[in-house]
């Protein structure tokens, strides 16, 4: 029988844990190409887009970080990391690039379909970037758009989950990017330990990741504060975490 379901891309240079993976993946009904590392997902990607991959981090012919960063420099596909160290630091850097989510190697292959359902689900939920308009019109006021919060020199619009400027242009924003904002967005004035914005922000495994809400937060003041060095609006409560001040105070 011939799957119909999701199209999904399974890279692992191990033979058997690849066709594992991906007969377990087909038995739930998803359609599934086997790829023995990067250069033959790019060759597959020549032919077909995948709604997701799935990609083993540890890989000797070109390592899982590289990939991806480069798909996510190509498209938005959705990218589960498999991944057997044990050290949390590749985790956080394939997270911070653009991964989706991960699960650690070898894997309860219930909960990976279980994680690339959810994973399916979110990117078909969130709405394609749109690119700025030639000639921008005037953006409308607050009071216009549902749900909209001010971050510093951005809008954060929680229903159309996208960060855009004045003119309307739009911001990229990785997934937990965005969770950060709204866990902001709906707690401001209050200071909100790392540990409070994992949970808020629906993150995983809160031992490992807990620095990792520093490198985002980070990221996210480039993002909207008009001098990242000096930031007024997320700043830093020391010793606890941190607060979103709404008007700049």
């Amino acid at each position: 029988m011939t799957a119909t379901g999701p199209h999904i891309a399974v890279v692992d240079d191990e033979a058997d844990a690849r066709a594992m993976v991906g007969d377990y993946l087909r038995l739930h009904g998803f359609d599934v190409a086997l790829c023995e590392g990067g250069r033959a997902l790019r060759a597959h990607l020549q032919i077909r887009t995948p709604d997701l991959i799935v990609l083993d981090l540890n890989m000797p012919e070109e390592d899982g970080l590289s990939i991806v960063r480069d798909m996510k420099a190509r498209s938005p596909i959705p990218i589960i990391m498999l991944t057997a160290t044990a050290s949390p630091i590749d985790r956080v850097v394939g997270l911070e690039l653009g991964a989706d989510d991960y699960l650690p190697k070898p894997c309860e292959l219930r909960e990976l379909v279980a994680r690339v359902r959810s994973v399916l689900r979110r990117a078909q939920g969130a709405p394609p970037p749109s690119p700025p308009p030639t000639h921008p019109a005037p953006a409308p006021e607050p009071a216009a758009c549902a749900r909209t919060v001010r971050f510093g020199t951005k809008w954060l619009e929680l229903d159309a989950l996208r960060l855009r400027d004045d003119a309307g242009v739009e911001q990229p924003l990785t997934r937990s990017e965005f969770d950060l904002l709204k866990a902001f967005a709906d707690h401001p004035k209050r200071a909100l330990s790392r540990e409070r914005l994992l949970d808020l922000a629906d993150a995983r495994d809160p031992d490992a990741f807990d620095r990792a809400i520093d490198v985002r937060i980070n990221r996210i003041r480039k993002k909207v504060e008009p001098d990242p060095a000096n930031p007024r609006f997320i700043r830093t409560v020391r010793g606890l975490g941190y607060i979103f001040r709404p008007d700049g105070d």
